[in-house]
């Protein structure tokens, strides 16, 4: 089972080594990194071709990250579609391994999640927030939760079928695809009770109070399109549900 890591990149020199070392010692061996790069001019594609581990790659301008991610996933070779932000990194070698026998247990799964840490930018040792998922359920979906963007890994397939990021979201494209397939369609999802990714805090629908409430109306869009009863409400229940995330 070949698993694509997707990777979008722009100006990303600050931190884009540490993503990209953490995919070479991943240990499982059917594996591809597919690099986007949105037309940097800093030091990003020196530092790709230092790293000399990436299987595919384009340099362009695009309309963003979601842009990017769906490139992306069209030049995927994979059975399974993995994100690997520039600025966040696989929490041990053994990630790729994990999900991969989650997959090959369970043929009929389409997709499979974990944990996610939330780390400072400057120290990845210190964290800011556990984000512990828990198992799956398909009704809680429609009061706010969801899985962790990074640490959720589907089979390309589904986004052949039911389609990739929709750009007309801003920073919410990644919340619409989840309820897409994981609510709308129901897709066949396993919980995977390990910490998969260390993500750097300071995303951008987080970095100023505009942005969140930018987010938050594009949550509601993202809730009504894909059939999630009472919007306003769940979209205020959602951002209290990461509370929990503070509490060491």
């Amino acid at each position: 089972m070949l698993i694509s890591v997707i990777t979008s990149t722009y100006n990303s020199a600050s931190c884009l080594a540490n993503a990209l070392e953490s995919f070479k010692v991943q240990s499982y061996a059917e594996k591809e990194l597919v690099l986007v790069d949105g037309g940097s001019t800093d030091k990003t594609l020196e530092i790709i071709e230092k790293s000399e581990i990436t299987d595919k790659m384009i340099s362009e301008r695009d309309q963003g990250i979601y842009d990017a991610l769906n490139k992306g996933i069209m030049l995927a070779s994979g059975d399974v579609i993995g994100i690997l932000h520039s600025d966040d990194m696989f929490y041990n070698a053994e990630v790729l391994q994990s999900v991969a026998e989650v997959f090959k247990a369970n043929p009929d799964l389409k997709a499979v999640y974990g944990d996610l840490l939330y780390v400072e930018r400057d120290n990845t040792d210190k964290v800011v927030r556990n984000w512990k998922s828990g198992e799956f359920d398909v009704n809680k979906l429609a009061y706010g939760w969801m899985p962790p963007h990074p640490a959720l890994f589907i089979k390309k397939q589904c986004f052949l079928k039911y389609g990739l990021y929709d750009l007309q979201y801003h920073s919410a494209a990644d919340y619409d695809l989840i309820l897409r397939f994981l609510y709308k369609y129901k897709i066949e999802t396993a919980y995977l009770p390990q910490i998969l990714m260390k993500m750097r805090v300071g995303g951008m629908s987080n970095k100023t109070f505009k942005n969140r409430l930018r987010a938050n109306a594009e949550d509601r869009v993202a809730m009504k399109v894909n059939g999630i009863a009472f919007p306003f409400l769940v979209a205020a229940l959602k951002p209290l549900r990461k509370i929990g995330q503070y509490i060491k």
